[in-house]
């Protein structure tokens, strides 16, 4: 029984070989993710597939934080990883280490975040989308000088509105200088005074189409004065300067007809009008033509004297009453103004004046005889408070042989507050003398 191996015996070894061998602790893979699954952890647990054969894989929390994209199902990936054995399972399986998009994917990668980033940014608010004028006089086409494209676009217009005068701009659309000239072009058109920029060009791969996902470019129809269509690609195809453009056109010939009336239906809207205008016209004649008739039967018309003869007899009543109003009106003022003389003439004015002089007088004179007796009495009254205040004077009294008998800088006033031996202090009308207190006699004793 020795001889035989436990399972996880076998395990461990076949896990030892894997990570001892060089060529598995760092292998490049490339496949399709499927089965994928994100952990509370961190964690990221999927498959890696190809036509033929699938493998488990794991990316560990730290280095799935460093991936600039969000994998998900069915992504086509560049993968360097190493190769080992879970041994609770005994299954291979690869510990992804790098994960990036394969190819394209790394561009609709890049499209996502630049997507993200404009539209935070405010270029794809419809308020500020400016609205494409209905009747043009100038379109700039910007687009390839050869191609579908503007053959497309000038056939559409030509047919739709002739009107219009069409400026064609050549314009890069794919390669590597494209980008620069598409934003030169732009800024050309705008300043041109055009009604309608179209820009556009024929479908292609998202490569083909990228420089219209160019963030400059983006910005260059973002800044444009003029309303801009975009035109780019064919119905299914996307980009940035779609969403940024006043219009989308899902083809430049649909772009055409945005931009442009038809002639044909607006020659069908003029014979509607015109239609509506001249049966208004003729309705509103026959009305009027009835009035006329109405107001030409009239009685008054048959005699037009009988229109004026009354107002000119009652214009005459009216005058007359103006004049007679005017004349009493200028009587009633004139009587007015005779007793307003009345009774402002100088000579009672002078005596009023007189009169008034001497009721002043009179009230100046005894204002004074009052002034005078309160004077006189406020002074009696003082003279009497002061020889009161003097008779009730310390010194006054001091005068008449009597002395104030302070004890400890306090008035003694009772045989009471002395005691034998006490010292004080006796003040008189011209000094003071300090004595000692040799025997106290009280009326009581």
């Amino acid at each position: 029984m020795s001889d035989y191996l436990s399972v996880s015996a076998l395990t461990k070894y076949i896990k030892y070989k894997f990570d001892q061998d060089p060529h598995l602790q760092s292998i490049l893979l490339k496949g399709e993710l499927s089965n994928f699954k994100k952990h509370s952890s961190g964690h990221l647990y999927f498959n890696v597939k190809d036509k033929e054969s699938v493998i488990s894989a794991m990316m560990f929390k730290g280095s799935a934080s460093n991936l600039n994209f969000e994998p998900k199902e069915g992504d086509e990936v560049l993968l360097e990883a190493r190769v080992s054995v879970y041994e609770r399972r005994g299954n291979y399986q690869i510990y992804v280490n790098k994960m990036q998009l394969d190819g394209i994917g790394n561009l609709y990668q890049k499209l996502e975040q630049l997507k993200k980033k404009l539209s935070k940014e405010g270029y794809f608010d419809n308020s500020n989308k400016k609205a494409i004028p209905r009747f043009p006089h100038k379109i700039a086409v910007l687009t390839a000088g050869t191609g579908a494209a503007i053959r497309d676009i000038h056939s559409t217009i030509n047919s739709r509105f002739p009107l219009v005068e069409q400026i064609q701009i050549n314009t890069l659309v794919q390669g590597e200088k494209a980008k620069d000239d598409i934003i030169e072009k732009i800024q050309y058109a705008d300043s041109l005074g055009v009604d309608t920029i179209i820009v556009g060009r024929g479908g292609g791969s998202i490569e083909d189409l990228w420089n219209f996902n160019e963030e400059e470019v983006v910005k260059a129809i973002f800044n444009c004065q003029t309303p801009i269509i975009s035109a780019v690609g064919h119905e299914t195809d996307f980009t940035l300067s779609d969403f940024v453009a006043d219009v989308r056109a899902a083809t430049p010939t649909q772009a055409a007809v945005i931009a442009t009336p038809d002639q044909f239906d607006l020659m069908e809207q003029i014979k509607q009008y015109q239609f509506t205008l001249t049966r208004f016209i003729k309705k509103y004649i026959d009305q009027q033509q009835k009035h006329v008739d109405y107001l030409s039967s009239y009685y008054k018309f048959k005699q037009p004297s009988l229109l004026y003869d009354q107002q000119i007899q009652r214009r005459d009543d009216l005058e007359k009453r103006l004049n007679q109003n005017i004349l009493n009106t200028l009587e009633q003022q004139r009587h007015k103004l005779l007793l307003t003389q009345q009774r402002f003439s100088l000579k009672d004015l002078q005596y009023n004046v007189h009169d008034k002089a001497q009721s002043n007088d009179q009230l100046k004179e005894q204002l004074i005889k009052i002034l005078n007796n309160k004077v006189m009495s406020y002074q009696n009254e003082l003279k009497y408070k002061v020889e009161n205040l003097n008779n009730l004077s310390p010194t006054n009294t001091m005068l008449r042989g009597y002395a104030i008998i302070n004890k400890n800088d306090k008035v003694i006033t009772s045989t009471k507050d002395l005691n034998v031996d006490d010292n004080m202090t006796l003040t008189m009308k011209d000094g003071t003398v300090d004595a000692k207190v040799t025997k106290v006699r009280c009326n009581d004793d």
